[in-house]
């Protein structure tokens, strides 16, 4: 599972039309060839959002080779040497230690409009508790998330691989939804151990090129 986010270079704009929808098409071109082998490859619009992010993909593979050989595609493309890339997210399925399962939950996307995504990162004490104390405020956390029914959680482990312990992705039908599901688990027992929870994206899923026109206006135009 990997997340990748991109930023485009504002002088790019100022590019004449034809060269960037060329540059465009290009690197939407080797998007959907990827689509096609890896277990889910997904873009995501940042635009009018995040002012350091302009669209993210969401890339589920068996491979981590297919994260490089994709990268280096990419990279390939006339628009890479326009584009920016301030976060990148690693990390990877296994069994919750706090649930019967025995193995890694696969990941399938639910093809909901909207994933919010941030790196999570415990305190220090949260590992020092009895384990049965662990497993009481995880319940809770478990019991509470499942009362909000339009939201489904892609959590997965980073531990030892990148910076964060976990990446939390979550699919909603509304970015409120899952505010209010914050909320309430603000209230939690667990969220008292958290140390760190951002920076968070909240994505709107797009195909690539819906994303890459977002980037000069082109779909606007289109829509006027």
């Amino acid at each position: 599972m990997a997340y990748s986010f991109f930023r485009i270079d504002p002088a790019w704009r100022r590019l004449p039309i034809e060269e960037r929808a060329a540059g465009k098409d290009a690197f939407a071109e080797v998007v959907e060839d990827w689509t096609t082998r890896m277990d889910s490859l997904r873009a995501y619009s940042l635009t009018g959002v995040r002012p350091d992010s302009d669209f993210f993909l969401w890339k589920i593979t068996q491979r981590y080779e297919d994260l490089a050989e994709l990268g280096a595609a990419l990279n390939g493309t006339p628009l890479a040497g326009w584009l920016e890339t301030p976060y990148s997210y690693l990390a990877t399925t296994k069994a919750s230690e706090y649930t019967k399962a025995r193995r890694a939950r696969k990941i399938v996307p639910k093809d909901s409009p909207y994933l919010v995504v941030y790196p999570f990162v415990k305190t220090r004490p949260w590992y020092a508790l009895p384990a049965e104390d662990r497993q009481r405020a995880m319940e809770e956390h478990m019991r509470v998330g499942a009362e909000f029914e339009t939201i489904h959680n892609h959590t997965t482990y980073s531990f030892g691989i990148d910076d964060q312990e976990f990446m939390t992705a979550f699919e909603c039908d509304e970015p409120s939804d899952f505010m209010h599901l914050m909320l309430t688990l603000r209230e939690s027992e667990a969220s008292r151990y958290t140390e760190r929870d951002t920076p968070i994206f909240v994505g709107q899923h797009v195909d690539i090129r819906t994303a890459l026109d977002a980037l000069d206006g082109k779909s606007a135009r289109v829509q006027a």
